[in-house]
């Protein structure tokens, strides 16, 4: 039996959409990362792009088990003399742009080099509940009655 290599005319591409709220951060990413990739499709190949488009909508709820949203700080580096800072996940959750917490934790699991920028680039997220992709009639994936560990309530 010869291994089954995807071509780009046989990949067909379907539109998901996640609601994240109350979902679990890292267990959303992994979800969502397989999907990116392609790994819950029996078509699975490497080297292709055969993942689906995923649209998660109320990024901003989403929840941190333990002590995540206080202690897990983020540094960076501006380039000066002492120029270290960080910026805790509760703060960014309660900034500006919350989903990118989401984005970083998917982006992290996604493999690094053209095809993961390549799979990236079919992750849409939102911090409301709107999205304006309703045109490709995307389906819904409920992540938080996959697993009972996926929702928290608190």
């Amino acid at each position: 039996m010869k291994t089954y290599s995807a071509k780009p005319s046989e990949i067909q591409k379907k539109w998901v959409v996640i609601d994240a709220d109350g979902v679990v951060l890292g267990r959303l990413a992994s979800i969502v990362s397989m999907r990116l990739r392609g790994k819950h499709l029996t078509t699975y190949t490497p080297h292709m792009d055969c993942g689906d488009n995923v649209i998660i909508v109320n990024a901003e709820k989403v929840k941190l088990t333990g002590r995540k949203l206080t202690d897990k700080v983020f540094f960076w580096h501006t380039g000066h003399p002492g120029g270290i800072k960080g910026r805790s996940m509760g703060q960014i959750l309660g900034g500006a742009h919350p989903e990118r917490v989401v984005v970083k934790a998917i982006e992290r699991m996604i493999t690094r080099g053209p095809l993961g920028r390549a799979q990236m680039k079919n992750l849409r997220v939102y911090a409301g509940a709107e999205h304006p992709h309703e045109a490709q009639q995307p389906e819904a994936l409920d992540v938080g009655a996959m697993n009972p560990k996926n929702k928290r309530s608190a």
